[in-house]
């Protein structure tokens, strides 16, 4: 339950932050423009508001909606979200949206995706130049990879290293959730990677029909295969019960290498098949030690026999650099628009029946958060949902700003403007889509996280 009120308390965080800013966008170049805003809210106020504030001698409502699913900022003269239709019958004010040029409108428009890249942007360059940037390099990875039965039939081995991609040299593994998939995106966007094996470089030819979505059936697609060192020990658990000790490093169990920690898990599994009492494990401390264990007494239901310890995540050394104030901007740019552009790419499998299941509403989304309270992590995810959130925003969808700006440059073009009725018949088939999106995505989350 805890770990519950850690995700959802960043999630709201988050959220709030970004839609305030993208709203603030569409704000904020309306008053450039002397555009009225009648109204500026985080969430939606659906019959009624937690908080209203209209200051005096402002044209602006500000408060806070009962419904999270966004905000919005209600500009004069403009059919959008709340179907004002009444007020687009009079006649025209030159302090509405309907009475500036197309150029202005446009600005409006595309005002909060601007703000939301721009904020991911400042969040990168501040986490760079606070934290600084970790991964581990490749080329340090004595064991190399270990891999699924799907990237085994296309041509990897386990204990392969990766060094290039198409030609190209690469050897930085990050660990954070947000540049977790880069390695998995440079395969499925390669045509051949080049690996490391026995000390000879080896191509291994990457089919086009090798999708991210399709990289981890069978499997993880590729871990980092380092060999075993135990962090900590459980509580009564046979690994502490045969005297193994923090620092150990396990080389063997019952006469077989270990390598990796998946081989850990297979071979216990093998153990309590065969229903063995006592097996060996071998580790290196100060020379190679072999310790007697004992399985005990099992029942047919009891869980999968487990060593009972604990290993850090990366047993390889990270790289650290470190980046100046000024340094981390354009630093910070790079870290964006290479994660724009590997979302972009990523969602071409949206359109798959696998991406269709993939989506997902507030569930999903808090359960990309960590379940500990790490700023490091929070902002990072901050800055990579405001890229999604400016992404979804500019798609030509009625309803959204994407929409919107397409029916402006479309007028800029032509030199005439849509129809008051053609625009109220778009925002709401533009509303429809976004509905089913939402009931499919919390569909979606239900199926995962309830039943």
């Amino acid at each position: 339950m805890e770990i519950f009120f850690v995700r959802a308390l960043q999630l709201i965080m988050a959220l709030s932050l970004l839609v305030l800013i993208h709203e603030f966008g569409h704000f904020l170049f309306a008053r450039i423009f002397k555009v009225r805003v009648e109204k500026f809210y985080l969430f939606f106020d659906w019959k009624f508001s937690l908080f209203k504030w209209k200051p005096k001698n402002s044209d602006t409502e500000y408060g806070i909606g009962w419904v999270p699913l966004g905000g919005y900022c209600k500009i004069a003269g403009m059919i959008d979200e709340s179907m004002d239709t009444e007020q687009m019958k009079q006649p025209t004010q030159s302090w509405e949206y309907r009475s500036k040029p197309a150029w202005q409108r446009l600005l409006i428009i595309v005002g909060g995706v601007m703000f939301n890249l721009i904020l991911a942007i400042f969040i990168y360059s501040m986490v760079l130049f606070t934290w600084g940037d970790y991964y581990v390099d490749m080329r340090t990875m004595d064991n190399g990879f270990e891999f699924s039965e799907t990237a085994k039939n296309i041509g990897f081995k386990d204990g392969d290293r990766i060094i290039a991609f198409d030609g190209k040299e690469e050897h930085k593994l990050y660990l954070d959730k947000v540049r977790g998939t880069d390695i998995f995106r440079s395969i499925c966007n390669a045509d051949e990677v080049t690996v490391l094996r026995d000390g000879k470089e080896t191509v291994v030819a990457i089919p086009d029909t090798l999708g991210l979505l399709n990289m981890n059936k069978g499997g993880v697609f590729l871990s980092m295969r380092s060999v075993p060192v135990v962090d900590s020990l459980a509580a009564g658990s046979i690994a502490q019960a045969a005297g193994i000790q923090t620092g150990d490093s396990i080389l063997a169990i019952d006469g077989t290498t270990v390598g990796s920690w998946s081989r850990i898990r297979s071979i216990m599994q093998r153990v309590a098949d065969e229903k063995k009492e006592t097996f060996t494990i071998e580790v290196m401390r100060d020379s190679v030690v072999t310790l007697t264990a004992s399985t005990g007494t099992r029942t047919q239901d009891e869980e999968p026999l487990q060593l009972g310890i604990y290993s850090k995540a990366n047993n390889y050394p990270l790289v650290h650099n470190e980046y100046g104030f000024f340094e981390s901007f354009p630093a910070g740019i790079s870290f964006g628009m290479n994660v724009l552009r590997g979302y972009v790419s990523d969602f071409q499998y949206v359109f798959s029946s696998e991406g269709a299941q993939s989506v997902g509403m507030f569930a999903s989304i808090g359960s990309l958060f960590p379940a500990e309270w790490d700023w490091h992590e929070f902002w990072l995810m901050t800055a990579f949902l405001s890229i999604i959130l400016a992404f979804m925003n500019i798609l030509p969808i009625p309803a959204l700003d994407g929409g919107h700006a397409l029916f402006l440059l479309a007028e800029m073009i032509t030199g005439k403007q849509p129809s008051d009725k053609f625009m109220e018949r778009a925002q709401m088939i533009g509303m429809l889509l976004i509905l089913g999106l939402f009931i499919l995505a919390m569909y979606n989350d239900l199926m995962k996280f309830v039943f």
